[in-house]
């Protein structure tokens, strides 16, 4: 019997809270068809582009030229980082899962899964499991590809990107299990039992007042990803993506770059520089990045993704959109680590000009992206 069919049980990832400090080695046969349109800087005009901290320099300041270099470079700047966001726990206690619901949808299986995020804090995410009907399984293991699905800000959170409520074109993570993939989607802890933000803030800081809300936000994507790797008869744990809108975007940005178990991922319209939107809420960073001698921005994250593939979708000049041209240069400061690795940089940034939003065409490309460097 499938052991998620039994009503609860108990697994602990026996990781490190943080995952290994080098990338996986990855091998794919294809890349996508418009992989160099993504990696062009935009056409129009000129972009005003910020002064970001370098990152081919050692401790002294020197230039980095090899691999070897950038990898020192990189043990430095991961620690400063997580210095910066604040310590959580060592270790990620046991996941203890229980299955509350469960229903056969078009398509795959949906259930409402509860385990603990912390020791003794309890959280609810869905797992989205396709018919054995859908392609995605590997011809030899008959495995899946699995994602970590992220949730923009929404009073319908896990709802709405499982299927549940809401509009299709929001239904993330349903459509990419109806392609294929086992798919996991957490509840941010924004939304988990309280009422509004600054509750759930609030209450994360008795438990580590030193903590910022976004290391918050980290661990618990990263276990989504215990979450998915207890599945071992059933997804390919070294195929294991993320994605997400918005909210989820900043997430999965997040999650990329300090789990190394993601192999790679797509963020729609996080909004990756550190002035482009509320990075300075409380329940993100808080006010420290404003700080006149504050070092730190979000091209180093992305050269800790490399050489993951990961696909940056931008909405500018649209309504309320995040990221456009002007997140350009941080693309481009990173493409320089991922070109260190010797193979073509699987780095970009799609920029559809729709506003803060996914449509049809825009999901085409984020499923292809994640097809072609996981499925």
């Amino acid at each position: 019997m499938n052991f998620l069919d039994r009503r609860s049980f108990v697994v602990s990832s026996g990781l490190a809270a943080l995952g290994v400090l080098f990338p996986r080695q990855q091998g794919w046969a294809d890349d996508v068809a418009w992989l160099a349109e993504v990696q062009r800087p935009p056409a129009a005009g000129d972009i005003d582009a910020p002064k970001l901290p370098p990152l081919l320099v050692d401790a002294d300041g020197k230039p980095v030229e090899t691999r070897a270099g950038w990898e020192r470079a990189r043990r430095r700047l991961r620690n400063a980082w997580l210095e910066f966001l604040g310590p959580m726990p060592a270790e990620r206690p046991a996941l203890g899962i229980d299955v509350l619901k469960e229903e056969a949808i078009r398509g795959c299986t949906r259930q409402l899964l509860r385990y603990e995020a912390e020791a003794g804090v309890p959280v609810e995410g869905y797992l989205l499991r396709p018919d054995d009907g859908i392609p995605g399984r590997d011809a030899k293991t008959g495995k899946r590809a699995a994602l970590v699905a992220l949730h923009p800000t929404s009073k319908d959170t896990i709802d709405e990107i499982a299927g549940v409520k809401g509009e299709e074109a929001r239904h993330l993570a349903l459509r990419l299990a109806r392609r294929g993939f086992v798919v996991f989607c957490p509840r941010c802890f924004l939304w988990q039992s309280v009422e509004q933000y600054p509750q759930a803030v609030e209450n994360f800081r008795r438990r580590h007042p030193q903590t910022l809300g976004m290391h918050k936000m980290l661990w618990d994507a990263m276990r989504g990803v215990d979450v998915l790797e207890t599945l071992a008869n059933e997804v390919d744990t070294k195929r294991i993506g993320a994605v997400g809108h918005s909210l989820g975007a900043k997430e999965t940005l997040y999650l990329a770059a300090f789990d190394e178990r993601v192999a790679a991922a797509a963020a729609s319209e996080g909004g990756i520089g550190l002035t482009f939107t509320n990075w300075d809420a409380v329940w993100y960073l808080g006010s420290g990045i404003k700080a006149a001698d504050f070092k730190l921005d979000h091209h180093q994250l992305l050269a800790l993704i490399a050489p993951r593939p990961f696909l940056i979708l931008a909405g500018e000049s649209g309504n309320g959109a995040a990221d456009g041209d002007r997140t350009w240069p941080y693309v481009e400061a990173a493409l320089e680590v991922y070109k260190l690795y010797g193979l073509p940089p699987r780095l970009g940034l799609y920029n559809h000009r729709e506003g803060h939003t996914i449509s049809d065409a825009t999901f085409e490309r984020m499923a292809q992206w994640l097809t072609t460097y996981l499925a």
